[in-house]
């Protein structure tokens, strides 16, 4: 294997792990877990919630979540879709997805809770990747209102 076929098969494995990362959110949310939710997070990663609350350190993304899996968000499933990795460096990139959601005792998604995502990941020294930003958006698209429908259909053929 020459070099450039290796380069190109490291950065495969690591968008793999990246998109992985994703899915560990996206299952431990559909597992009730505030501590499955939160561990593709680094020790002091920032997530910001879709209603602007900014969440630092692992350990408090768990802790909020869990207490959303346990009250307001109890029985919802999660559906998500990543939607682009790009490598900033060869050990940070950054992944756009969108997800929605669906509330429990429902069969459908509620468009209203449809979000765009941007994560950020990087790789540390032990050559794993950890997700150290986070940033949920609520897709209003108040300018293009055509796009939300697009959305929710999109998401919807995860379900």
């Amino acid at each position: 294997m020459n070099q450039n076929s290796q380069t190109m098969s490291s950065a495969a494995a690591d968008e793999a792990a990246i998109r992985a990362l994703y899915q560990q959110v996206i299952d431990g949310w559909n597992g009730g877990s505030g501590d499955a939710f939160a561990a593709p997070f680094e020790e002091d990663a920032d997530q910001v919630g879709f209603d602007g609350t900014h969440f630092k350190e692992r350990k408090e993304i768990a802790s909020f979540h869990q207490h959303l899996f346990d009250m307001f968000l109890k029985g919802s499933r999660l559906v998500g879709k990543v939607r682009s990795v790009r490598f900033v460096t060869s050990d940070v990139a950054v992944m756009h997805a969108v997800g929605g959601m669906v509330m429990a005792g429902q069969a459908d998604l509620d468009p209203e809770r449809n979000s765009v995502q941007t994560l950020v990941a990087v790789k540390r020294n032990n050559g794993k990747w950890g997700l150290t930003a986070f940033q949920n958006t609520r897709a209003a698209y108040i300018a293009r209102p055509e796009e939300s429908p697009k959305l929710t259909e999109e998401l919807q053929a995860l379900l």
